[in-house]
């Protein structure tokens, strides 16, 4: 067994052990409209950075897209492992209805409900749909794949054009900075500076104690980062469209070769 998979099983052990017994709650409220037992809707609509209409798309060795074509998703997860033990409790996704950016997100309230959210984030997608990420080649979508199959229903992301932003962000920034986060990005590229954010890896505890009569709190919480999560995602694509639309200086770019 690899260092890093023990790691990941002692973290996913302590998790249990921490949420065992957890003081019943009156704060169990959480965003949103039921749109079936245990599944939760919202949607909001964010005044953010206002898209071209045809994307650059050059930056990540893809084709020009239009910008209604795009779907920004993310996932919550209950580990970082993967595997069929690991299950997305959130799915968010954004995309531009005109000059806005609309947020859609999905929040399990008991684990019976996934079916009707995987159900509902198909929906969401288009045979069209260019998915847009933050390495979600590597984590999100085989997830959401994986979850599909279990639950015994098409994959909506198979065939899908993908446009993961990890990978050319590492590309041009890995030797200027201390590394290539989302939480990077944003702060170096959109001067994003989070307040009472919620830490991804205390994500999994704020869902379970939840499950187990906790407290939402940490659980809204949960769904505030996801939304930020969304809007970095649509700010640092357009950010990269920018910089695949300057004219390319010859002498500079001899120097980078």
């Amino acid at each position: 067994m690899s260092t890093e998979l023990r790691r990941l099983l002692q973290r996913h052990a302590r998790l249990k052990r921490d949420t065992a017994r957890i003081p019943p709650s009156h704060d169990r409220e959480v965003l949103g409209v039921e749109l079936s037992p245990g599944l939760r809707y919202t949607e909001a609509f964010a005044d953010w950075l206002v898209p071209p209409p045809i994307i650059d798309a050059s930056f990540a060795r893809m084709e020009p897209v239009h910008h209604d074509r795009l779907l920004h998703f993310d996932t919550e997860t209950t580990g970082l492992a993967g595997g069929t033990g690991t299950r997305a409790f959130m799915i968010g996704a954004a995309d531009w209805r005109g000059d806005r950016l609309r947020i859609r997100q999905l929040t399990l309230t008991t684990m019976a409900a996934e079916t009707a959210m995987l159900r509902t984030f198909a929906e969401w997608l288009d045979d069209d749909t260019v998915l847009v990420s933050y390495n979600g080649k590597s984590y999100d979508a085989p997830l959401l794949a994986t979850r599909y199959r279990l639950a015994r229903l098409p994959n909506p992301l198979a065939g899908c054009g993908h446009l993961d932003l990890l990978h050319p962000v590492r590309r041009h920034w890995k030797h200027q900075w201390p590394n290539c986060r989302l939480a990077t990005a944003e702060r170096q590229l959109l001067g994003v500076v989070r307040e009472d954010d919620l830490p991804g890896a205390e994500a999994p505890a704020a869902w379970l104690s939840y499950l187990r009569g906790g407290s939402a709190h940490n659980l809204r919480r949960v769904v505030a980062h996801n939304a930020q999560d969304l809007k970095s995602l649509a700010g640092v694509l357009l950010h990269m469209t920018r910089i695949a639309s300057m004219p390319v200086d010859v002498d500079t770019a001899r120097t980078r070769t």
